[in-house]
């Protein structure tokens, strides 16, 4: 695959705003508001585009049928040389999810066939995961909202210090650039019981009209309703300031899957979404 450069990034934007998921991290690489990469067929005329977000998200988009950039996100994709794991998604609509789904499966046969234990097999194969897109009611949010328990907990808007503390899988300074980023363009609300960040809600891409919602709650704390609590108060933010909240997630996650709906967001869109391997 070729790597495009980012003053060339533009060209992919006519294909993504076809792409109809939710496509906020890699408007995010595209837009350049956070690091990533962006992979093509042509350099001149790209018409196939991969884009990775830093986090380890990916979305493959555009015409398929380039030999070479097929041969390309073959070896890509089936490598384990990435620096971390990668989430693979591919536009549902394209042309490209039955060709990714023709290489997982080669994969995986061919990994069968070395005789493997079934604890390394596990470990070695290419999953195929379900992502969930969500779709925000606002109706349905404010009646959910009236029956949400009350609680006397500290929430405040994250602040720079605990833009750097947080510890966690899905945190702030994973979706920006630094807490300077963070605080002019971004938004959180944490969850604070003496003094120690018990949950935080933050926007993990933000547009004009749409902010993508994160949540982590520290384990010594999940399982009290904190996730709800901070959510509500960003999803606040997001009706003040006329911005649609956007919510996705592995149907895996049930956490998620289940919290989200406890907050007016309503399952739209599920697709493929691939693990590949570091």
């Amino acid at each position: 695959m070729i790597e495009l450069g980012r003053k060339d990034y533009h060209k992919a934007l006519p294909l993504l705003h076809q792409v109809k998921i939710n496509t906020m991290f890699a408007e995010a690489v595209l837009g350049q508001h956070i690091s990533g990469s962006v992979y093509v067929d042509s350099n001149e005329n790209p018409r196939a585009f991969y884009v990775v977000h830093p986090y380890g998200m990916s979305l493959l988009f555009g015409k398929s049928g380039n030999a070479s950039f097929t041969r390309s996100l073959y070896d890509y994709i089936t490598s384990t040389c990435r620096h971390q794991v990668e989430w693979l998604q591919v536009d549902p609509a394209g042309e490209w999810s039955e060709v990714i789904d023709s290489i997982v499966t080669s994969y995986n046969c061919d990994l069968e066939k070395q005789g493997l234990t079934s604890e390394v097999f596990d470990g070695k194969k290419i999953l195929r995961n379900t992502r969930v897109n969500f779709i925000f009611s606002r109706d349905a949010y404010m009646e959910a909202k009236q029956n949400f328990a009350i609680h006397d907990a500290s929430v405040i808007r994250t602040t720079k210090e605990q833009f750097l503390a947080q510890t966690g899988s899905v945190i702030p300074r994973f979706f920006w650039r630094d807490e300077e980023h963070f605080a002019q363009d971004g938004v959180g609300y944490t969850l604070l019981l003496d003094g120690e960040i018990a949950s935080t809600s933050f926007s993990s891409c933000r547009s004009v009209k749409q902010l993508e919602i994160g949540i982590q709650t520290a384990d010594a704390h999940q399982g009290k309703g904190y996730g709800l609590i901070v959510c509500s108060a960003l999803i606040e933010y997001c009706l003040e300031h006329g911005l649609e909240p956007v919510w996705a997630c592995r149907l895996e996650n049930e956490a998620s899957y289940y919290l989200a709906q406890k907050l007016g967001f309503q399952p739209s869109v599920t697709l493929p979404y691939y693990r590949l391997l570091a």
